[in-house]
This record gives structure tokens, sequence and C-alpha cells, in this order.
């Protein structure tokens, strides 16, 4: 079977300017934390956890220069992997999505109290402390094959009801974490009372992509009752609650010759249990129920690494 056409990798956004923003006011790198008089949430918003992610970057330096403050609480804007994004090539844009390892597996305890050394790890260890200060999180970032926008909450029932009330993007995905390694949103922190989500806000380096994640942004400052009347966010309209969709398969592939039976488009629901979707070699993938959810099937698979993950609609 033949593989799959990549995506065209169209750069349609402008490369963002950090310098002017790149010392932070808080001691680490990249970091910018805003304490208002009236006590409330700390809101942490995270960009550049994968350095060529520039999207997110583009609307923490909007929100930077456009002086947006919290109404009460504190909000604190992190360029997370600095080091990345200055390998950022716009003629080889997927290169530099990190140095030497993925900063989104490294937030195990076990990983950050080691002494094994990375430049993504002792950027994880930087971040620490500020992560341990969040009462919630807005982890950004973006896709490289064709995706509707989509949440994944930590854990918690709290991070699946800010993730319903803010109801864009309307699907909120819940799983068991990613078994490469523990994402920044599945940190102990998180499991212990702090809310943590991440915004798969759309196609890497496309304008429709930063317009979801400042929505998404906006919506969450004002569910924390934090945004500031005539701040520059765009305008609060009425949505439906959101969808949780639990993951009840992650399928990884265990050939180099896994293949789906056609493009299939992450955020398509196939109707039918047993549907057969893809080949793993000689072995078949078919759908587990009805309403088989696709979460971000990568038509290029490599061996052991996530091909898909299948989730059910919790109605």
């Amino acid at each position: 079977m033949p593989l799959p056409i990549p995506p065209r990798l169209e750069i349609r956004l402008p490369l963002p300017d950090l310098a002017p923003w790149r010392a932070g006011n808080t001691g680490i790198e990249g970091v910018w934390s805003f304490a208002a008089a009236e006590a409330g949430p700390h809101l942490l918003i995270t960009a550049l956890v994968h350095g060529n992610e520039i999207a997110g970057a583009l609307l923490l330096t909007r929100w930077l220069r456009d002086a947006v403050r919290p109404r009460r609480g504190t909000l604190s804007l992190c360029f997370a992997n600095l080091a990345a994004f200055d390998r950022f090539d716009p003629a080889d844009p997927t290169a530099s999505r990190f140095l030497d390892e993925d900063l989104n597996r490294l937030w195990a305890d076990h990983l950050l109290a080691g002494h094994r050394r990375s430049a993504e790890l002792d950027r994880a260890r930087a971040l620490l402390p500020l992560v341990r200060q969040a009462d919630v999180l807005l982890d950004l970032h973006s896709m490289l094959w064709p995706s509707d926008p989509l949440f994944i909450a930590g854990p918690g029932r709290a991070a699946r009801e800010l993730a319903r009330a803010v109801g864009t993007p309307p699907v909120v995905v819940c799983d068991e974490g990613h078994a490469a390694g523990m994402r920044l949103i599945d940190h102990a922190h998180f499991q212990d009372g702090a809310t943590a989500l991440l915004v798969e806000a759309g196609s890497h380096w496309q304008p429709e992509t930063l317009v979801q994640m400042e929505q998404t942004a906006a919506r969450v400052l004002r569910r924390l009752g934090m945004a500031q009347d005539g701040a520059s966010l765009p305008p609060d309209t009425k949505l439906p609650p959101g969808r949780i969709a639990r993951v009840t398969r992650t399928v990884t592939a265990q050939s180099t010759d896994f293949a789906f039976l056609r493009g299939f488009r992450g955020g398509e629901v196939v109707p039918r249990r047993n549907t057969l979707i893809a080949l793993d070699g000689e072995q078949e993938l078919r759908t587990p129920h009805d309403e088989c959810l696709l979460v971000m099937p990568s038509p290029r698979a490599m061996r052991g690494h996530t091909a898909v993950r299948l989730a059910r609609f919790e109605d």
C-alpha cells in the first residue's frame, strides 16, 4: 500500500519576534507574570512547548504587546522551548520540534529529579517552579496532519468541566496519558487538584489556528473571571458545552507497514463498530464501537509510535 502524501508545508504565519519578550519578568527566561490586586486563580498559558509550533508564540506576543492583564489573580505567559524555536527554519519547519528530546514527554517526577541532562530536561527543571504555582494550565499546540481542533483534558473532573464550559474547541478528549512519556498536563501537580488543558488548535502555521488559540485562551480567561473590561480580546459568544470523548484504545504501529485504508481526518467519526480502517502488516485495525472518534491519526506512523487513538463520546 503506497504511503500517503504528506501535507503541503505552507507557512502562512509570520515568524514571531521574541526579542522584546525573551528576558521575561520573573527571573526565568521567556516567562512573564502579572498579578492583579484582587486575589484569584493563577492561570499559566504555555506556548512553544514544541519549538516549531509558532502560533502560540504569536498569541502570547500579541497579548504582551496589548498589555492584557488579569482583573483578578495572576496571569503567566511562558515561551517554553526557546532553544528549539531558535532553530526554526521555514524551509524545514518540522526539524525544530525539539533539540534533544520532546519537552512534552519529560514531566515525570523521577525524570525531573534525576541526573540525566538534555536541553529539554534542563528547561523543564527551570520551568517546574512556575508549573507548581499554577492553578490552571492552558498549553497551546498545533498539529501536522489534518485534524479538527480539540481539547485534551488533564487528570480530574475540573479539567473536563472547564473545557466543556469553554466550548471551543467543541470536543474534549480524555485519556490515560501518553505511552511515550508524561506530558506537561499530566504532571503530578495537576493530579493533586490543579487543572490542566492542552488545546490542539489546528494545523501548524495557519492563521485559522491562531484564531482558534485566541478564542480558546480568551474564553478560559473569562470563565475564570480574570478578563478585564475593555481588554483586547475576541468578543464573547454563547456556545453549547463541549462533548467529552474518552479514549478507548491507543493504537501503536507494530510494523513498518502500518497504513490507513484511506486518508482519515482527525475528528472524523466512523459510524459503525468493526469497520476496517487500517492494516498493520497483516493485522487488521477495526473500530471497537459505534460512533468511533479518530483522534489525531498519523498516516505515516513509524513502528512503535502512536498511529491513532480511538475514542467514544460520553453523552
